[in-house]
């Protein structure tokens, strides 16, 4: 996380991960541009006034176009 929260944000821990390297590492191949790791959830957090923001700002960086799905959504603990 590389911003800190302002007035009215929140801190949201997002799992995401790539269906298209999971369907390839299924099947013991490698995707030519992302590493093995992300056939499995990888945790990010996400600083955002709501879970929709948080979504929206996750799939601005990892796009669903590229095969990245958001496993699960939830506010952070901190």
């Amino acid at each position: 996380m590389l911003n800190i929260p302002r007035s009215g944000q929140k801190i949201f821990e997002v799992a995401i991960y790539n269906s298209d390297v999971q369907d390839l590492a299924s099947r013991h191949r490698q995707h030519p541009g992302f590493d093995e790791r992300w056939s499995r959830p990888q945790m990010r957090n996400v600083v955002a006034r709501t879970e929709s923001e948080a979504r929206d700002l996750i799939a601005q960086r990892f796009p669903p176009e590229k095969g990245f799905v958001i496993q699960k959504v939830c506010q952070g603990r901190f």
